[in-house]
């Protein structure tokens, strides 16, 4: 193996320490952190207190050994359900712990500011879609 002259080797070391004493790599490393330790939570919560409802519901405990047998083929489906339930759980979870009151504190931030709220998307569309069918009709007419 090949040894990196002393200078080029200090080089890529400081370089790896400016990466990594950057912000961004920083913020990403505790989201991940933060996003393992909300995942625990929530499949708590899916395992310990929606399955068990779910369980109520249905009468079965153990989703894994559910199994659709198609020409001598099995499906294995139970998993399946479970993650569904799981990933349903988690979504929303996210949307109304998180995004939904981000969003509602953004909004309010904005009208105190008196900045001018957006126009919906699908609003800015129709204006747009009008303003061509203007355009299209003037050319027509023009020539």
């Amino acid at each position: 193996m090949r040894r990196l002259p002393p200078g080029r080797l200090k080089a890529l070391l400081s370089g790896f320490k400016k990466f990594m004493l950057r912000g961004n790599v920083i913020d990403l490393a505790v989201a991940v952190i933060l996003g393992a330790a909300f995942g625990a939570v929530v499949n708590s919560l899916v395992k310990d207190i929606i399955m068990p409802l779910v369980t109520a519901i249905f009468g079965k405990q153990d989703y894994s050994a559910l199994i659709w047998t198609l020409n001598r083929s099995q499906i294995r489906y139970g998993d399946l359900v479970t993650n569904l339930i799981n990933f349903l759980c988690i979504g929303a979870t996210v949307y109304f712990l998180v995004v939904a009151p981000v969003n509602h504190l953004t909004e309010r931030r904005r009208k105190a500011r008196g900045e001018v709220v957006q126009e919906e998307p699908e609003e800015t569309e129709k204006v747009l879609l009008a303003e061509i069918r203007d355009i299209l009709a003037q050319q027509r007419s023009g020539s």
